[in-house]
């Protein structure tokens, strides 16, 4: 699957449809409805594109339209950036050292044929969105702004902890060895510095940041290990809390103020070289993330902060340095095979050497697009299954 997932893609999309800059463009050329009506078809997209996301993972006619629908949304996002060259043009062309040929170009006549030609490719750009929109009725999205978790996601959700077996990952190895490289190796300018691990649902990342977590190597590169999950609410206050139940193994008094909860946290890692995991963060508010940070910054030189999200643009505000950002992949044919054989047949129920066991296995694989999460889950299922007609079904 592609790194960008459609969610983020639209999301960055309507932020710069509601940018004050486009907004003067739409006045300059006369499209305001335009820009209007394209970015009020895009926030509708958006809203199912969570549960299109899902979906994708065992539906390929899904994983289709998303391909296509972020093909769309590339291209509008093409014509927004010939908006801003065009208005810099413009801005620039307000001075008094122009060429002709310049001056020219932004006549009267020439704004207002540029203007028409712009308006046209805008409706061409929302056409081809209401008509994904159209196809998108057919799948039967939910509209929703945060993941709906299955019962097998939001049970392993709330058993996130600190430890996860080396043997039971498969097809990461690349992975580890990047995010030990940033965690042991990487020098920066800063004391505490953030590494984001992002991808969708069921990737991986918490299972990859629990390997890192506990790999003997960082064990004795840091003075302290805290791992806290955060989840939906991003309160600062809560979060706090969880890191140092996380040092003491025991829950902080809940009558505690923020300002005590501060002290504590402070006298647990200003000093010291940590390692922190924050699991699942969806908070796109910088603010929010800030005030969270600035309780983070007294760790010594080399301290570590390991986030994993969903979202790209939780990723970007966590850190700016893209070349920093860890984005998990779906497993490779082989590696997502190797993970399913191993939990399918491990309870011995299935002939593992039945090529009919193994066929109808390689498809439901294909299926699971290549999520770690997915394959346990049907594999798991199928584990204690006995007939290759019940293997069938699941298919």
């Amino acid at each position: 699957m592609a790194e960008a997932i459609a969610f983020d893609i639209a999301a960055e999309l309507i932020i710069k449809l509601s940018s004050r800059a486009l907004s003067q463009v739409g006045l300059w050329w006369n499209l305001k409805h335009d820009i209007h009506n394209l970015k009020r078809t895009v926030c509708q997209i958006k809203a199912v594109l969570l549960d299109a996301e899902e979906k994708s993972v065992t539906n390929n006619l899904v994983k289709v339209w998303l391909e296509e629908l972020k093909d769309v949304l590339y291209d509008a996002d093409d014509l927004l950036d010939d908006f801003s060259t065009e208005a810099l043009r413009k801005d620039v062309s307000g001075g008094n050292k122009l060429t002709e040929e310049v001056r020219l170009f932004f006549s009267t006549s020439n704004q207002f044929a540029y203007g028409l030609k712009m308006g046209r490719k805008i409706r061409a750009i929302k056409a081809r969105l209401a008509s994904m929109e159209s196809e998108a009725n057919t799948f039967g999205f939910i509209p929703r702004d945060r993941p709906t978790e299955t019962s097998f996601m939001t049970k392993r959700r709330q058993q996130t902890h600190s430890f996860e077996r080396e043997d039971d990952i498969i097809g990461r190895d690349d992975d580890k060895a990047a995010l030990l490289k940033l965690v042991l190796e990487f020098q920066s300018e800063e004391n505490v510095y953030v590494i984001p691990i992002v991808g969708f649902g069921g990737l991986g990342k918490t299972a990859l940041a629990q390997l890192v977590f506990n790999h003997e190597m960082v064990k004795n590169h840091f003075d302290l290990t805290m791992f806290a999950c955060v989840s939906d609410d991003f309160d600062v206050k809560v979060i706090v809390a969880n890191i140092i139940k996380s040092v003491t193994n025991q829950a902080p008094d809940q009558n505690l103020e923020m300002d005590q909860l501060q002290k504590q946290l402070r006298d647990k890692i200003d000093g010291k070289k940590y390692l922190l995991v924050l699991d699942d963060i969806w908070n796109d508010d910088p603010e929010k993330w800030s005030r969270l940070k600035k309780l983070l910054m007294g760790g010594a030189k080399g301290s570590r902060i390991i986030v994993t999200t969903r979202s790209l643009r939780v990723a970007e505000i966590t850190n700016k340095c893209q070349s920093h950002v860890l984005k998990l992949k779906g497993l490779s044919p082989d590696d997502a095979s190797s993970l399913f054989k191993k939990i399918a047949f491990e309870q011995g129920y299935a002939d593992s050497t039945n090529s009919v066991f193994v066929e109808v296995g390689k498809q439901i694989s294909e299926r699971c697009g290549g999520v770690p999460l997915a394959i346990r889950t049907i594999a798991g299922t199928l584990s204690l299954k006995k007939t290759a007609n019940e293997w069938h079904y699941c298919k």
